[in-house]
């Protein structure tokens, strides 16, 4: 049995549809949504939007962690404008394109810039959802829980802690543990280009202890000090991120 595992894919069609070659079954961690590209700034809604220049003054600010000032200057120029027409507007086009490239069979969960409301109308039958559900792949079990948690970014799907644990609580134990964010250990949280920690979760990390799944899969950070590291009985792999490096990581048995 192979599996395919992508996630961060941020507007990747293209290689979206590629991912799924030579694999039974294609597991997609969330993030398909292109907001604005922190390698390219001229990619993504934000810039098609307001332009580079003031995608190159946000990413500078986010950098520096002047979240207030960052916001401050994302408010004045979205002042007069109707922000949630426009956007959802930007984001059925993408999903348009980023479901239809999905094989045939994904499973797949939210990440923290999905808009989980608008997934039931783009999921085509062979693309299952899932979120805090489970699901058998060649004779394994996979529990899925999406999202990420509050931070001081606002991403669209960001829930608290509190829903999040009860999610994964409804897992159960799972020999594969997919979630969009990485458990709450410091060298898979840091990403070494932002230079700042990502939020992890507490909870993924005792339900990792005490579940001991054989994986625990995620991304989220796209440049992590560390890509894979052993907690306890279980491997913790970042798989990767899928917009920059257009290849799946894979998982046989």
């Amino acid at each position: 049995m192979r599996v395919h595992v992508v996630s961060d894919v941020h507007g990747n069609a293209e290689g979206l549809a590629r991912a799924g070659e030579g694999a039974d079954a294609l597991v997609c961690l969330g993030d398909l949504i292109l907001f604005l590209d922190y390698a390219d700034h001229s990619r993504g809604i934000f810039p098609e939007l307001f332009g580079v220049e003031n995608a190159d003054r946000i990413v500078e600010l986010r950098t520096a962690r002047r979240f207030t000032e960052a916001r401050e200057l994302a408010r004045s120029l979205w002042d007069g404008v109707d922000r949630d027409s426009v956007v959802e507007q930007a984001v059925r086009k993408q999903y348009a394109e980023l479901f239809a490239a999905f094989p045939t069979p994904t499973y797949a969960t939210y990440g923290n810039v999905d808009v989980p409301h608008l997934w039931p109308e783009y999921a085509r039958p062979g693309t299952t959802v899932l979120d805090g559900e489970r699901v058998e792949i060649g004779g394994l079990v996979f529990g899925f829980v999406g999202g990420g948690l509050r931070s001081p970014m606002r991403t669209p799907y960001e829930i608290d802690d509190e829903t999040y644990a009860a999610k994964l609580a409804a897992l159960g134990e799972v020999d594969v543990l997919c979630s969009h964010i990485p458990p709450d250990v410091p060298e898979l949280c840091y990403d070494t280009v932002a230079r700042r920690f990502e939020r992890g979760s507490a909870a993924l990390l005792e339900t990792i202890r005490a579940t001991r799944p054989r994986y625990a899969l995620f991304g989220h950070v796209h440049q992590p000090l560390a890509r894979r590291m052993r907690v306890g009985a279980t491997e913790c792999v970042n798989v990767g991120h899928f917009a920059a490096t257009d290849t799946p990581w894979v998982l046989e048995w």
